[in-house]
């Protein structure tokens, strides 16, 4: 029950907040992307001091990422990752779904404050744009996050990864930084969130150059890190 009505409270106040927060960010457009990042940033940290003292969610970082431009694999299980890795990354470029970034008014943010869409559906054609795009935001000199898998998956599930990753590591050239994540044990696809502490490992940083099924191992086995942690086989 407690959990229930964090989950209530969580969303009264997130979820209209976030509209506003877009109408905001869409005025920020108009005037350029810094502003833009300032709107972007204040959301992700207002996200994160809600998920403390509203949902009891406490995000626990181990190992560190290096600054400056990185390629970043993140393991999928929530929303909470996509969030916390924004404001621990200072900004990033975000590899998302072109669904999301054809939604009106919140796309328009999206695009001006800088994003990868890809068409999954599409093919060959969707790695080039997705290369294309991702040659493009190499010249803002911020890092580029990727979800390798391609989607949200559920808690013990570690699927090959997409091949749009490695058509993207080769393309921008930047070492791979992965960071495996166990928010799927208290941030689960329903309306409600259970309080603790969420973990978010950054594994060793990967080198350019590395042949695809070596790079594709070594991703996967740092992503997937948290997969065999006590408390995931409890």
């Amino acid at each position: 029950m407690t959990a229930l009505l964090r989950s209530l409270v969580y969303a009264a106040i997130f979820y209209p907040a976030t509209v506003v927060l877009v109408l905001v960010g869409i005025v920020a457009t108009l005037i350029g992307r810094r502003p833009t990042l300032a709107v972007v940033l204040g959301w992700v940290d207002f996200h994160h001091l809600l998920a403390e003292r509203v949902l009891g969610i406490h995000s626990r970082v181990e190992g560190s990422i290096p600054p400056g431009p990185h390629l970043i694999a993140v393991k999928h299980q929530s929303m909470l990752e996509t969030m916390e890795m924004v404001r621990l990354t200072n900004l990033p470029v975000i590899v998302i779904k072109k669904e999301l970034a054809d939604i009106p008014l919140f796309g328009r943010m999206t695009r001006r404050y800088g994003v990868i869409a890809v068409e999954r559906s599409a093919g060959a054609k969707a790695l080039r744009a997705l290369v294309d795009e991702g040659r493009g935001a190499l010249e803002s000199g911020r890092p580029v996050i990727i979800y390798p898998e391609g989607t949200r998956v559920r808690v013990g599930e570690t699927p090959a990864l997409r091949s749009g990753f490695t058509a993207l590591y080769r393309a921008l050239a930047l070492p791979v930084v992965s960071v495996a994540v166990d928010s799927g044990r208290l941030w689960g696809r329903g309306l409600v969130h259970r309080s603790g502490t969420v973990t978010l490992k950054v594994g060793a940083t990967i080198p350019v150059g590395l042949k695809r099924e070596e790079v594709e191992a070594r991703v996967h086995a740092a992503i997937n890190a948290l997969e065999l942690a006590p408390q995931l086989r409890a």
